[in-house]
């Protein structure tokens, strides 16, 4: 798999609790969206670690393509 899975035709908006720190899934296989729960294994991804600064929502990428990691920056209107 050279190219991620789309999990979602955009954002997880999730929220998150200051100073814990989550792993998002940058495969797309995950059951657990957007986190990672290991469907990786055997490929090239890997999960990304997010550390929350505050507590919040946090609008994680669904769609795998983001440029700015893995909150949304709006890619998955370009698919």
């Amino acid at each position: 798999m050279s190219e991620p899975k789309i999990a979602k035709s955009g954002p997880f908006a999730t929220p998150v609790e200051a100073g814990k720190t989550y792993y998002w899934c940058s495969c797309g296989q995950s059951g657990n969206q957007p986190f990672c729960d290991g469907a990786h294994k055997g490929s090239q991804f890997a999960p990304v670690a997010y550390k929350a600064e505050k507590d919040g929502t946090v609008y994680f990428c669904g769609c795998k393509h983001s440029k700015s990691g893995v909150t949304c920056d709006g890619s998955h209107s370009k698919l």
